[in-house]
Order: structure tokens, then sequence, then C-alpha cells
């Protein structure tokens, strides 16, 4: 069992604060989204739990302070995909998603068997495997997406953090990599942060949401609870209608404001 923790939280750029005073816990198997618009804060959290960004308050992992800890440790617990991630052109697919594995090889040894099956079942399941020998510098914008997501995965760490992990997916893509997202989370008990700008997705997928405004949580719940047209509309500013299906699902229909 997995616990992450997060205690008055606070990210500063220069005299800018990105957030301000966030709170939460999650046990493992559960999945929060963090969503809000542009510059709520929303990256800024997940790049802290990184630890890629100095920060004040407290985030653990079954109490064990983020800054406390090694770059080794850290990449044994936390997997990691940014938005903007550093792709080597002339590195292959396989090369790069087998660096997920880096946290458990010794120094001076290599990749173990095991190691290579966990590589080979993530890009099956991401629908990379057909890309096994191709060069990172011919991959196209969503193929390389889901390369990224295929190296977090490969690394097996009991917190994945997701930003903004399906913004170039087509349809498909965007649902094979959730539900392997899912699956994993529910078979391992993965737990799981990600930020999302559909908010349609971020409902189905996330038990719980957390909307950011300037920096501050403005609202958390349930994607029933969280998703509707009233909040959405205020911290937004954009007019939506909010569909609620039988199964709980809950579908974001942006509106028009005027006609042409």
């Amino acid at each position: 069992m997995t616990t992450l923790g997060y205690c008055n939280l606070a990210v500063t750029y220069d005299s800018n604060r990105a957030v301000d005073a966030f709170n939460g816990i999650l046990h493992s198997g559960e999945w929060l989204c963090l969503i809000g618009p542009n510059g709520a804060g929303k990256s800024s959290i997940l790049r802290a739990t990184a630890g890629l960004v100095d920060y004040s308050g407290s985030i653990a992992i079954d109490q064990t302070e983020i800054p406390a800890t090694s770059a080794r440790w850290r990449a044994q617990h936390i997997a990691y995909v940014p938005q903007s991630p550093v792709i080597p052109p002339e590195m292959t697919v396989y090369e790069y998603v087998l660096l997920g594995r880096n946290p458990y090889v010794d120094h001076f040894a290599t990749e173990t068997a095991d190691d290579r099956r966990v590589v080979d079942d993530v890009l099956d399941h991401l629908e990379l495997a057909k890309l096994t020998n191709r060069r990172l510098g011919t991959l196209s914008g969503g193929e390389r997406q889901r390369l990224v997501i295929a190296r977090a995965l490969a690394q097996e760490a009991p917190v994945l953090l997701l930003d903004e992990p399906t913004s170039a997916l087509d349809i498909g893509h965007q649902q094979h990599a959730l539900e392997l997202v899912d699956r994993l989370r529910r078979e391992r008990g993965l737990t799981v942060v990600s930020a999302m700008h559909d908010l349609t997705l971020a409902g189905l997928y996330a038990d719980r949401l957390v909307l950011l405004y300037q920096g501050v949580c403005v609202a958390q719940g349930t994607p029933r609870e969280v998703l509707s047209e009233e909040t959405l509309s205020r911290f937004y500013g954009v007019k939506v209608k909010v569909h609620h299906e039988d199964d709980g699902t809950v579908v974001v229909i942006p509106q028009r404001t005027s006609a042409t």
C-alpha cells in the first residue's frame, strides 16, 4: 500500500505564488485529476511531487518526505510524464522505454530478462511494438507521447504523475493509454495524479477532481460534484452544457456564445 500526502504545499517562482496551501491525501489505487485554466498551478504540483521544483509545506510518500530521498529512491517510487519531455532523436524506441528500468539496475550491471519483459509488455499494450527499432526523431507527436507514457509505466513505480498525457493523441490512442493506466492502477494499486484539460476524460477516469484557480483549490470532489455548469462557467469563463449519463459519466459540451 502506498500513500501520497500533501500538506500546505506552496510553489513560488520569483515573487509569483503558483500554488498556495494545497492539501490532499491519496491511497493505493486512487486517481486524482487536477483541472483548471492555464496557469492554475496544475503542472507546478506535479513538478513539485517529482522533486523538480522547490516548494514549502510537505509532500510525502508513506510518510517519507520527498526532499529527504535520493534520486534513485524517487525514480523507484515516482514515475513522471511531463508536458514537454526530452526526446533524444537518435535513440530507438526500445532503448528509450528501457531507460524506465534504470532505477532497478545495479551499477556496472545490465538489464535482466525480466526488465525486457516489462518493456515488451508495455510496448505491446500501447501499440508501439512495431516501432521498436525506429529512431525517436522519426516519430510523430502522438507516437512520442505514447512512448513517454510507456517509459513511465515501465518504471513500475507506485506513484504515477501525468501532465496532459493525451494532448497529442487521437481519440483511439487516448482511450488505449488511459485504459491501460486505469487497469494498472486497479491491478497493481498505482496512485495516479494527473493534470488534464479535457474535462470529459478527466471525469471519466479519475475518482476525484481538484479544480485549481490562480494556485488555489476552489472545488474538489467527484466528477459529478465538480463538473457543474455554474462552476465551470465561473472559473473557466466559458459557456458549457454538462450531461450526466446513467452510469455516472459526466460529459462537458462547449456551447457557442453567439451565432455567426
